[in-house]
């Protein structure tokens, strides 16, 4: 795997949080009925900033909750390892909830399609809307992102890498090549 650009630090990638938040709170037309659900790790950290962007706008506390996909994939067959499961923590009703799903990188939108699955089986969303750091395209199943907060062209040899403080100790997006010619 070699480094090829960084796409964001962390200056900009909160800039980007900023706003993607602004955009959640007006489509919304306020932060009525709303909870995040961060899908586990990076979608959890970045779920509770927005979170926290939100409250200093709004003054409104956004309910966090964390889920992972990993027994609801299609592709768990696929796996050569035993998966590694993180826990899941919905500690609120999910039933007449306008639910935002959180993730670090929308691919081929198998994550996704097995978190809403995941969430469904909680209860009974008014809306589920998906809102991701990084859209990067080369999509699998017709699953597109209602906030997006940075789009790349990137092919099946690239991997995007999203980086948090609190579990990587820095904050960044960068893209590798998983290929030596790349």
């Amino acid at each position: 795997m070699r480094f090829k650009a960084n796409v964001m630090d962390e200056r900009q990638m909160r800039r980007t949080l900023i706003r993607m938040s602004h955009e959640i709170i007006e489509k919304n037309r306020g932060v009525d009925r709303m909870i995040f659900v961060g899908i586990q790790r990076r979608g959890v950290a970045i779920a509770k900033e927005m979170a926290q962007i939100i409250k200093d706008v709004e003054n409104e506390n956004i309910p966090v909750g964390a889920i992972d996909i990993t027994l609801y994939r299609d592709d768990l067959t696929l796996a050569t390892e035993i998966p590694q499961v993180n826990e899941t923590d919905l500690p609120f009703p999910i039933t007449d909830s306008n639910v935002i799903i959180v993730d670090d990188v929308l691919y081929t939108g198998r994550t996704v399609r097995a978190a809403m699955e995941a969430v469904a089986e909680t209860g009974r969303p008014a809306t589920i809307q998906l809102a991701v750091l990084i859209d990067r395209g080369n999509r699998e199943l017709p699953i597109g992102a209602n906030y997006i907060g940075k789009t790349l062209s990137t092919t099946r040899d690239e991997l995007v890498s999203v980086s948090v403080k609190g579990i990587d100790g820095v904050t960044s997006v960068d893209v590798y090549g998983l290929n030596d010619n790349d």
